[in-house]
């Protein structure tokens, strides 16, 4: 029996986006195959609110981040952290021989503009990797804030990760002075696992032909040259999930819209905030709680393993915590096309369940 995935990725897929995946396939040196990637970036620069260029990666999300990180720093990268996902960032810089120092939050904190502003102000670091969404704590990070710190410093290349929130709520990349927006598919994007998206600055392109060292597969100064110059790739693409996300692109753009995509995400967030409240406790603050997932802290001890047991029987499935936060945390999506209705049906289940 399938089961309703209310976990942070891989998500439900809508039944006439799958058989996108099935559209015939051409050849991805032709003029459709320009057409289609030419298509997909005119409608993520409208998602992104961005002009910058549009590369995809036959990849997870930590591809493209990996790109980043590898490509664009000539001195000294500065990663911040407010869980695993921010730990990657580290360890990609590391296993790539990339300087690189690691400034983490206390589980369940943000990063501030404040701690940015400080390790910004040394003039060590020349690139700064911040995590949007951390799906391990369900911390949505004060971007707006920070941003407007990372502005002061016009060296920096500011790379961020979108990876749990893109198409989840609204990430105005040229208005945060982002260089390198990094995302994937099998989140709020509502497709399969197994392609990754990037916007690009000019500035980053520049900075990363100024790197000797930035590898073959995601050396993003070649990436940007073969899409700039006819939308196609170095290495063949993943077709089928251009396909689908050309078509999905389209739906949620034209036929939900932006704002209220947007606004169901935080609709349902809200109602799931206050549901942990009642039941359990945030382990976020408020104003730091993301709106594309919530962690809630298990403060009634339950087995989720138990529980997850019990609501496969019916037919769902949660996430337990993550890393650490395993057995003290338990985590439900809410993103992509799920609606408030099927949050409010699961909830309902896990009280009778647990006879909340």
């Amino acid at each position: 029996m399938h089961k309703r995935l209310f976990i942070p990725g891989p998500v439900d897929v809508a039944e006439d986006v799958l058989q996108k995946l099935a559209t015939p396939q051409i050849g991805h040196r032709t003029k459709e195959a320009t057409e289609l990637q030419k298509s997909i970036s005119e409608k993520l620069q409208k998602m992104m609110y961005t002009n910058n260029t549009i590369v995809l990666s036959t990849s997870s999300g930590s591809g493209l981040m990996e790109a980043a990180i590898r490509s664009c720093t000539r001195k000294k990268a500065a990663v911040f952290s407010v869980g695993a996902f921010g730990d990657r960032w580290y360890k990609m810089a590391k296993g790539n021989n990339v300087p690189a120092d690691i400034f983490k939050s206390e589980l369940g904190h943000p990063t501030t503009p404040e701690m940015v502003e400080k390790v910004l102000a040394t003039g060590e670091y020349d690139l700064i990797t911040i995590t949007h969404n951390e799906t391990s704590t369900a911390i949505m990070n004060p971007l707006e804030e920070i941003a407007k710190v990372v502005k002061k410093y016009p060296e920096i290349i500011f790379c961020l990760d979108t990876v749990s929130s893109l198409g989840g709520t609204k990430i105005p990349v040229d208005e945060w002075g982002v260089d390198v927006c990094v995302a994937s598919t099998q989140k709020c994007l509502g497709l399969p696992a197994g392609l990754s998206i990037a916007s690009v600055s000019e500035k980053a392109y520049n900075a990363a032909t100024q790197v000797e060292f930035r590898g073959l597969y995601f050396d993003l100064v070649e990436l940007v040259d073969k899409v700039r110059k006819n939308y196609q790739y170095p290495s063949t693409p993943a077709l089928p999930h251009m396909f689908a996300l050309d078509y999905q692109l389209s739906k949620i753009l034209d036929e939900e819209g932006l704002e209220n995509r947007f606004a169901r995400h935080l609709e349902m967030a809200k109602y799931v905030r206050e549901w942990a409240r009642k039941n359990f406790s945030m382990f976020a603050e408020d104003q730091y709680a993301s709106n594309t997932l919530t962690t809630i802290l298990n403060t009634k001890e339950i087995s989720v393993s138990d529980l997850n047991k019990e609501l496969a029987k019916r037919g769902y499935m949660i996430s337990n915590g993550y890393g650490d936060l395993k057995e003290k945390t338990f985590r439900i999506a809410h993103m992509a096309e799920t609606t408030l209705d099927e949050v409010k049906t699961l909830l309902n289940i896990i009280e009778e369940i647990l006879d909340l």
